[in-house]
């Protein structure tokens, strides 16, 4: 070996500083992973579809629960889906596709409204309740007499006390729903706050609300989304059982539950007016409930490795 196999290779300050390391971006990653499966893109398309045409579609119908403009028209009677009447016709000569539509909006808004006013209450109280050792012996009170009683029986004396309307179920929806959620959020927090840096952070002062809400609510993105995935159907869900028992929502208000209610003594002799709600109220469910379950998967950043 002499020196001639050797070179001479001059030093580059600037190429030293570069980081061969791909830049990671949490959103980047979320969107990457969650559009990585066919069905998820498949079912974020239907709840899309869904979405559009249960707040659009009513604006251009002018559908109203209480119209019987064409109940003297027998030939708009009862007719069976069909190029003309796409989901068919009603006994008072409805359109049954202008009436699911409307339907689902009302069903849908219900559940979102409801979903956000617990998890905005049951985060906050939450996070609150899982650092304060005081909170937290007052809050168990709370919660143990609440958590044993059934909460579809709350929701349904509260609608009996307040009185059929929209805003009366939301209230007597996340009254007490929102106690779940905390108690949740307080498991969590528990178990973030124990963290060697959190335990650091608070060595040195750092204020308790900074800690939640910069060291420890965004570690649970996904937690919290998953909580919502599960939240919104369950929502949607009460409203059409409490809408099908015929209480909650006023009796000019169109709702999945209330057409299913309405159509159920036709289930064997015109059965598409009851099961086309019933598929629709299905497609809803599944569709917000994976593409959200997917969602959460996505928003930890564990699978981003």
């Amino acid at each position: 070996m002499t020196e001639n196999d050797f070179a001479v290779v001059s030093l580059d300050n600037k190429e030293n500083e570069k980081i061969d390391t791909p830049k990671y971006s949490y959103w980047g990653s979320v969107a990457k992973k969650f559009l990585f499966s066919k069905i998820t893109i498949f079912m974020l398309a239907l709840m899309t579809f869904i979405l559009l045409m249960s707040f659009i579609q009513p604006l251009f119908s002018g559908y109203s629960l209480s119209s019987v403009g064409n109940i003297n028209d027998f030939n708009a009677r009862y007719n069976w889906p069909s190029l003309k009447y796409w989901f068919g016709t009603d006994a008072d000569g409805n359109s049954l596709f202008d009436a699911i539509w409307a339907g689902a909006r009302t069903s849908i808004s219900i559940g979102v409204i409801a979903s956000l006013i617990t998890e905005v209450i049951g985060v906050i109280i939450g996070s609150i309740w899982g650092v304060s050792k005081k909170i937290d012996r007052i809050m168990l009170e709370i919660y143990n007499v609440i958590a044993n009683v059934p909460s579809l029986l709350i929701i349904i004396v509260l609608s009996y006390s307040f009185g059929n309307g929209f805003w009366n179920l939301i209230f007597a929806m996340t009254c007490t729903s929102w106690i779940g959620t905390a108690y949740f959020m307080r498991v969590q927090v528990m178990i973030m706050r124990e963290r060697e840096y959190n335990v650091a952070s608070k060595t040195l002062g750092t204020p308790m609300n900074r800690i939640i809400f910069r060291n420890i609510l965004p570690y649970l993105t996904s937690v919290i989304v998953t909580d919502v995935s599960m939240a919104l159907p369950s929502f949607i869900s009460y409203e059409v059982f409490l809408s099908f028992l015929g209480v909650g929502l006023s009796q000019n208000v169109p709702s999945l539950g209330r057409l299913i209610s309405q159509y159920s003594p036709y289930m064997t002799t015109y059965p598409y007016l009851f099961w086309l709600p019933v598929l629709v109220l299905a497609l809803i469910t599944i569709s917000l409930y994976i593409t959200g379950q997917r969602l959460a998967d996505a928003s930890d950043p564990r699978t981003h490795m």
